[in-house]
């Protein structure tokens, strides 16, 4: 299960039925769970924790020091969930104790090749992340999301569960759950409706999801005016409570 030529520190903790594949490097306070498969050169550094059944590939680098210059070695650390897969030469940081210390990524999400999340960043289940796309320090994702290729994410930027980008976007303001998003800077076009419908949701919720976001976007209303009508809407429409909980918590503005 353990290739030959893979380095294992003796503080590490695997799982019975870990796979590393050849010249791996695995470090100190490492702790790996079970069906979890370390494809070749791939470096892991502590404190990190990766839960079960993930799949690391090749030429990846997890739990490294991150790139902030305020960063002096203090002790930080990096989770990861279940059933991850993290393609090749992705890299992954752990945080910094200007903000918790903690990088933390969720169960269920696809990291294609070249992904970069950094320092602190928050990202939760069933997101996928395409190609070179990339998100700077203390980003926080909730889950459902797509990532655009070469999508870029502004520091301390918040992007809303079930939102999405189109390739090349960046993003410097924070992007409202369901929303769709795409240019430099990155602008709002539309909700993800064709997602909720794959998902099985009624017609009448994304009518009410379709009129919530001219609400915001296409009437011209100031955002304490348009979140007082969405909390109208609300009690008819569950759905929107992920929608009006990301205007709410904006700190940076919102991507219009």
């Amino acid at each position: 299960m353990i290739h030959s030529t893979a380095i294992i520190d003796s503080r590490a903790e695997l799982a019975a039925d870990v796979e590393v594949g050849p010249f791996s490097i695995i470090g100190p306070d490492v702790v790996i769970g079970a069906g979890t498969r370390i494809g070749p050169h791939v470096v892991i550094k502590g404190p990190t924790r990766i839960g079960a059944n993930n799949r690391i590939f090749q030429f990846s680098s997890v739990g490294e020091d991150c790139q902030d210059k305020k960063y002096k070695g203090e002790p930080t650390r990096l989770e990861i969930g279940d059933n991850n897969v993290i393609r090749e030469s992705v890299t992954i940081h752990r945080g910094t104790i200007q903000d918790d210390g903690l990088t933390r990524i969720g169960s269920n999400n696809l990291l294609m090749v070249g992904v970069h999340i950094a320092h602190d960043c928050k990202v939760g289940d069933n997101n996928i992340f395409a190609n070179t796309s990339g998100i700077a320090g203390h980003v926080h994702v909730g889950d459902n999301v797509i990532l655009g290729g070469m999508t870029g994410v502004h520091q301390f930027c918040r992007i809303g569960s079930f939102s999405m980008s189109s390739g090349c976007s960046l993003i410097v303001k924070d992007v409202p759950a369901y929303v769709m998003v795409g240019g430099n800077p990155a602008a709002a076009h539309g909700m993800n409706f064709e997602g909720m419908r794959r998902r099985g949701w009624s017609s009448e919720t994304v009518t009410k999801l379709r009129r919530a976001y001219k609400i915001v976007f296409r009437e011209g209303r100031t955002l304490d005016s348009a979140l007082a009508k969405l909390d109208e809407m609300l009690p008819e429409c569950p759905e929107l409570a992920a929608f009006i909980e990301s205007l709410k918590t904006s700190t940076r503005g919102i991507t219009r």
